[in-house]
């Protein structure tokens, strides 16, 4: 009875220790555990995006059949490349210059940029679809006839997509991820398979044209909601006042983060585009589903970046060496090691849930595996181009990503011709590693940081 008393309290204690734990990392202000919950949260957000985005998948391949299904995953790999860009390069330098300006406590320039950033990124998103459009249009005779539909719909999606991710970049500097990440992540995919449900129900066609009929219409809503609740919040975070729009710095520093996030868009969907040109669209559906049933792996590397790059940038522009370097260490160690952990659950349940789309689709199981070493060595050196792009380093990490691209690209030019989906898997993933390694020495050598998990002693 008295052992029994005795294990009765120390689980009692331990439990009041947890509480007492969890109680002071929920409430502590430093930026190191304002980070941590940022990114615990960012995740979150991903994983239930990932939940919805993964059942909807599932859904739309056996709805619409794996050819069906294959086309509209190509399209709107388009728009996600040409989305990804044409905010210029703004929604991520706001977690630069709203840290800035905010530290510095020029609150014109930050008026200035707050309203004067997401109206450049709505006019530029849509001249590029008109030329999109127009494109589409004068190589219609050179075009699959299935593809032509459904790529005008993509260019009606572009200038709402690219005022999202500015949106998002400004939600990230408050450190309000869930109205960010919330509305893209999992308000658009979840009114995107509600449509699509929708159709379903009453008969309507399911193809690739009715799937991005639903994405315009899930985009458009999505971004309108997120712009609405957004002012409302900035109108309360920053008192009204004089504007002061820095158009010539803005893009000064923002086009050469434009490289960045080009050439690393480039660098993600290079194999899907490269698989079309070679692969039938039932090929292109399985490669698709395993390498978007791993990505669970980079959610992880996402989620930290959203929520520590605007404190790199605060940190460098107050020149505060020590803590920027202890800062990077630590958001290294929170990439990592949940990313290993996620990669060695998502294999050894990756053919249970590749079957979900189709029996065909568990044919792709063997690419998770090379695809994952490429995620791996990525998230072995961290949200490290997030710092080289805060640090003033971002052409430096242009050319980091133009260099993988252009490795991307020749690899899977050359293998995906003999070796198919397997081709571009290897391709990507020594991709991954060879841009992992050249980051990794580049900021050693500019900055003088060591960006790898382990180092020497």
């Amino acid at each position: 009875m008295a052992l029994s008393n005795e294990s009765g309290r120390d689980g009692r204690t331990s439990l009041a220790r947890a509480v007492a734990f969890a109680r002071a990392w929920l409430t502590d202000a430093s930026h190191s555990s304002l980070a941590q919950r940022a990114a615990s949260t960012a995740f979150l957000i991903r994983l239930l995006s990932a939940a919805i985005a993964f059942l909807s998948q599932v859904l739309l391949a056996r709805w619409m059949g794996s050819y069906e299904f294959g086309i509209y995953v190509y399209v709107w790999t388009w728009v996600l490349l040409i989305g990804g860009v044409a905010d210029i390069g703004l929604s991520q330098s706001a977690q630069r210059f709203i840290p800035e300006y905010t530290s510095l406590q020029r609150l014109d320039a930050l008026r200035g940029f707050l309203a004067g950033s997401r109206w450049i990124a709505l006019g530029f998103s849509t001249a590029a679809a008109v030329v999109a459009a127009l494109l589409v249009w004068k190589l219609t005779p050179l075009l699959h006839a299935y593809l032509v539909v459904p790529l005008f719909l993509a260019c009606v999606c572009l200038p709402l997509f690219a005022l999202g991710n500015v949106q998002e970049g400004i939600s990230r500097s408050y450190d309000w991820l869930p109205l960010g990440m919330g509305a893209p992540y999992i308000l658009r995919p979840a009114l995107l398979f509600a449509l699509m449900a929708t159709a379903h129900a009453l008969g309507l066609p399911e193809n690739a044209e009715s799937a991005m009929y639903a994405a315009v219409g899930a985009t458009w809503i999505t971004t309108i909601l997120q712009l609405f609740v957004l002012q409302r919040r900035l109108d309360k975070k920053v008192p009204a006042g004089p504007k002061q729009y820095e158009t010539r710095h803005w893009f000064a520093t923002s086009l050469p983060i434009l490289m960045v996030d080009g050439f690393y868009l480039l660098l993600t969907y290079t194999d899907i585009l490269v698989l079309q040109q070679f692969q039938s669209p039932e090929k292109v559906a399985i490669y698709y589903a395993a390498a978007k049933t791993l990505a669970l792996v980079a959610f992880v590397n996402f989620s930290v970046s959203a929520a520590v790059a605007h404190r790199f940038a605060e940190y460098h522009v107050l020149g505060d060496r020590e803590r920027l370097s202890a800062f990077l260490s630590e958001s290294i160690r929170w990439t990592f090691y949940p990313s290993l952990i996620a990669t060695a659950l998502i294999l050894a349940l990756g053919l249970p849930f590749l079957w979900l789309f189709g029996r065909e689709f568990t044919s792709g199981y063997p690419l998770m595996f090379v695809l994952a070493i490429g995620l791996i060595a990525r998230a072995a050196v961290g949200p490290v181009e997030r710092l080289l792009n805060m640090s003033g380093e971002q052409k430096i990490c242009a050319a980091v990503y133009a260099t993988s691209f252009v490795v991307n690209l020749i690899g899977c030019l050359v293998l995906v011709p003999t070796l198919g989906v397997m081709g571009a898997a290897i391709a990507t993933s020594f991709a991954l590693v060879f841009e992992s390694v050249l980051l990794f020495a580049v900021t050693k050598r500019r900055l003088g940081l060591h960006v790898f998990i382990w180092r020497r002693g």
